[in-house]
């Protein structure tokens, strides 16, 4: 009787479209302007979620919870856009816009009549540059896929 044959012991991870969808992502995030946009995003980030005691939001409880958690999604979400699997999470990038324009409306629908301000001020200005660094990020990513499908097309 003869004995069964060895099975290869390949994964997914070897497969020749893994390889080649990895090689992309490290391309795509490997470009100076994609780094300077995801550098760009952290501190953004790192600075809506410290904003309320960097800009003084005393009385502020709402508010300064919002922007704290704001923060430390967009930031999140930073770290997504510079991971290996690029293609897949600059798709977030609609969320972080999402993040930028709640940033900016948030004095007014959080603190009300309450705010400061400084505190209008600081949020419509992170807001408007979370804003334009999400579509970058999002721009980057449509970009690539669409330099790509050329390519193959």
């Amino acid at each position: 009787m003869a004995s069964p044959s060895p099975r290869p012991s390949s994964t997914i991870e070897d497969h020749p479209d893994i390889r080649a969808l990895q090689a992309r992502s490290e391309q795509a995030i490997a470009t100076p302007v994609a780094q300077a946009v995801q550098a760009l995003s952290l501190l953004a980030g790192l600075f809506l979620a410290a904003s309320p005691w960097i800009v003084g939001f005393s009385g502020l409880t709402t508010l300064t919870i919002t922007n704290l958690i704001a923060g430390i999604a967009f930031t999140l979400l930073t770290l997504g856009f510079g991971s290996a699997a690029y293609e897949r999470t600059h798709g977030m990038g609609w969320a972080a816009l999402g993040i930028g324009v709640w940033t900016i409306i948030a004095p007014w629908v959080v603190a009300g009549n309450v705010t400061t301000t400084r505190t209008m001020a600081s949020n419509v200005a992170v807001g408007a540059v979370c804003v334009c660094l999400a579509l970058a990020t999002a721009v980057l990513g449509m970009t690539g896929r669409r330099s790509r499908s050329r390519a193959r097309g």
